[in-house]
């Protein structure tokens, strides 16, 4: 029989969800029982161990992952949130569409995969101008699978003295096998940039040196994805360490059309506005477009109006288009 330590033991690793410590206080009632001459009933409760195990780890990949705030050293290199974002809300390109369902289709099936040897992609490098949806697509990724999503603070994460990035590069890795979740490095040529280049200092070379390490090694279940506006600039080396590489353009006229419906299905349009609109919108981003929609909704909103007329949403794009080209 379990003793009276055990039993509570076993309680009390119950109450606080500790599962590791209540295979181990099983395993070891286990061996009690075998000790005492009761083979049988230690086979049976090794057998129901090994059945909570599995479980568990199912539950694990297919489940969502409650948030865990990060603390101490990571609460300063890690924001987390818990996004509900969905693909269906993004305007992507079918390609796009396609790479980031097979993440998700695979992600998914990633003990199966495992059992014959092979691996989910999880290691994601996201290449575009700036506002095409990079860091959208991780929220994406984060919502569809339940996951907490954590942005690495790179302001944070960098520092003059050397040694203390690869530290704290060290304890983001450490995260990700610990608390499973989508990583994203946004801005990541801060630290992926060509290790040769001429304005190079020894210190970033070091810290894109541990970055490839500990991304060759993870062999956490959490999602890495790196994000960068500038391919030009970034190592060689950085791509054969990423899964897949997912490149983003400026949305085409389809998708400028269906980008303006989306965000003023509130509204209703004249039937010219939307083609003119998508025409004008040309050049722009995914994140300008809604910039410029927004702006002609709170127009409509303001006058207590629910239609939105030709002049005022190609206003609000030539205004945004002048003002982007006024900071260039």
């Amino acid at each position: 029989m379990a003793t009276a330590q055990q039993l509570k033991a076993l309680l009390q690793s119950y109450s606080e969800a500790d599962g590791e410590m209540f295979v181990s206080v099983a395993l070891q009632i286990a061996a009690h029982e075998a000790k005492a001459g009761k083979g049988r009933l230690a086979t049976d409760i090794k057998r129901l161990v090994d059945d909570i195990k599995v479980k568990h780890k199912e539950a694990k990949v297919g489940g969502s992952v409650p948030i865990t705030r990060p603390a101490g050293e990571l609460a300063a290199l890690l924001s987390a949130t818990y996004p509900r974002t969905k693909l269906s809300e993004m305007v992507l390109a079918p390609e796009q569409r396609n790479s980031l369902e097979l993440v998700l289709h695979e992600y998914r099936q990633q003990s199966k995969l495992r059992e014959h040897g092979l691996s989910a992609r999880r290691k994601l490098l996201l290449v575009g101008p700036p506002g095409v949806g990079k860091t959208m697509t991780s929220w994406a990724l984060a919502g569809e699978l339940k996951l907490p999503h954590f942005t690495v603070q790179l302001h944070s994460l960098i520092t003059k003295y050397m040694g203390e990035t690869a530290a704290k590069l060290f304890a983001i890795f450490e995260s990700m096998r610990h608390t499973r979740g989508v990583y994203l490095f946004d801005e990541f040529d801060a630290i992926g940039s060509m290790r040769e280049g001429s304005n190079d200092v020894g210190e970033i070379r070091r810290v894109l040196n541990s970055f490839l390490q500990f991304l060759e090694q993870d062999e956490s279940d959490s999602l890495i994805i790196a994000a960068t506006n500038l391919e030009a600039i970034l190592d060689d080396a950085l791509f054969r360490r990423f899964d897949d590489f997912i490149r983003y353009e400026l949305p085409r006229a389809s998708e400028l059309k269906t980008l303006i419906e989306n965000r003023l299905a509130a509204f209703k349009l004249p039937n010219d506005s939307l083609a003119k609109a998508s025409k004008l919108a040309e050049g722009l981003s995914h994140a300008e477009v809604c910039r410029a929609c927004d702006q002609a909704a709170k127009i409509a909103v303001l006058a207590d109006r629910r239609t939105i007329g030709t002049d005022e949403l190609s206003q609000a794009i030539e205004t945004l288009r002048k003002r982007k080209q006024t900071l260039k």
